[in-house]
């Protein structure tokens, strides 16, 4: 999965709300101050809270990632023992990783607002945090009125998250479980909520959703909630000669040699970034909407058609997707979106190179079909199809490409 470096002086937009007229098909979250404390999200009609200093909204920088990266590349790394699922939940052993999470404004300040904004949900209600890492949302949880969060964490920040507890004076309130979701036992049989932030980049990247759903199946009483409800994976493309440029066609001719076969490597994974409104081409498509409360593990896996329509006549280097998430049970429909119309958040967005430059004239159309599946050898890498095809004036083209994020 790349990263794309020196990120810092995008101008990422920050204005409050966006004219209809600019805004993404099925993305219109318009978001307000952080400092106002209100709810946040981008999907039509939901009411968005949250605000984030673009210094702090680039989340894959080399410098702010370097000693995460060591987390998981360091001297375990060659140990035969370990699993894949061992280097994941390694890699969250360490704080910097939940620092970026934390200081994610939108991310956090919105589970905060759904939260405090919402006790009638969490009042006296027994509430399970999957995945809890530091603890933040089982402190929101319990400071909200709850009977009692078990806060279950399988990396070593688990212990940190035990004495974050009991330095807040909560541990009466919040129990804090160091293990793997599908092995514990909880002491209680049933909860009345399960709260957690299991979304990765492109959504499913990482694949914690079906560590969510198994403990819905597993503890939730039948008329129990799970937040968030609601997560819609979107698609668009975007014009991006420029960095196309650098991290695909270098490889032509590296200091005089064909080093052409990495080309064929490097467009095959995606890159996680931040995209910029002007380079926006086409209209936003929804490709598929989870309902966590009810969906099963298989419909994390699925195959979706699209057709982006051209708003304008430009290039096309790549398609781009990213999510929308919403919280449908809070007395107010709130929620947030990473989509690039939206204020930056750590997951950034997910850019898919296409072989082709595609010349496309406003209003033509750009169809095809996305595939997304679990990798067979790692659970926690996505594999992704996009088969599309162009019949524009001045571009005629049909092509299959595989990516893998990873």
């Amino acid at each position: 999965m790349g990263r794309r470096k020196n990120n810092a002086n995008k101008n990422i937009n920050t204005s409050a709300s966006f004219p209809a007229s600019q805004q993404p098909q099925g993305s219109k979250i318009l978001f307000q101050d952080a400092e106002e404390d209100k709810p946040a999200m981008d999907s039509s009609n939901l009411d968005v809270s949250t605000t984030i200093p673009s210094d702090k909204a680039i989340a894959m920088d080399d410098d702010s990632m370097s000693e995460a990266d060591a987390a998981v590349t360091g001297p375990n790394h060659g140990d035969d023992d370990q699993t894949s699922a061992d280097y994941y939940f390694d890699s969250y052993s360490h704080f910097g990783i939940h620092e970026e999470m934390l200081k994610d404004v939108v991310r956090t300040k919105t589970y905060q607002n759904v939260i405090y904004q919402n006790k009638f949900l969490f009042k006296d209600k027994v509430v399970l945090d999957v995945g809890a890492g530091t603890g933040i949302l089982s402190l929101f949880c319990a400071k909200a009125g709850a009977a009692h969060v078990y806060a279950v964490e399988c990396s070593s920040m688990a212990n940190m998250a035990k004495e974050i507890v009991e330095s807040n004076g909560m541990s009466d309130v919040v129990t804090v479980l160091k293990g793997k979701i599908e092995e514990i036992e909880l002491p209680v049989n049933k909860v009345d909520v399960i709260v957690s932030e299991w979304m990765g980049y492109f959504l499913l990247f990482e694949n914690m959703l079906n560590t969510v759903l198994y403990a819905r199946d597993k503890w939730l009483v039948n008329d129990g909630i799970v937040l968030p409800d609601k997560a819609s994976l979107f698609l668009t493309a975007i014009e991006d000669a420029d960095y196309k440029d650098d991290k695909i066609e270098f490889w032509n001719n590296v200091y005089g040699f064909d080093m052409s076969c990495i080309k064929r490597q490097a467009i095959m994974e995606p890159l996680v970034d931040t995209c910029e409104q002007n380079q926006i081409v086409t209209n936003s498509q929804l490709l598929k909407t989870m309902d966590i409360s009810k969906m099963t593990s298989g419909d994390c896996s699925f195959t979706a058609p699209f057709k982006l329509v051209a708003e304008r006549n430009d290039f096309i280097h790549a398609l781009v997707a990213y999510f929308d998430v919403s919280f449908t049970k809070c007395h107010k429909l709130m929620g947030f979106s990473t989509g690039p119309r939206s204020r930056a958040t750590h997951w950034k967005q997910t850019v898919l190179y296409l072989e082709d430059v595609l010349t496309i004239c406003e209003g033509e159309v750009l169809s095809g079909s996305m595939t997304v599946s679990q990798n067979k050898k790692n659970p926690r890498d996505v594999d992704i199809t996009v088969k599309y095809a162009l019949n524009g004036k001045r571009c005629v083209v049909a092509r299959t490409q595989h990516y893998r994020m990873r």
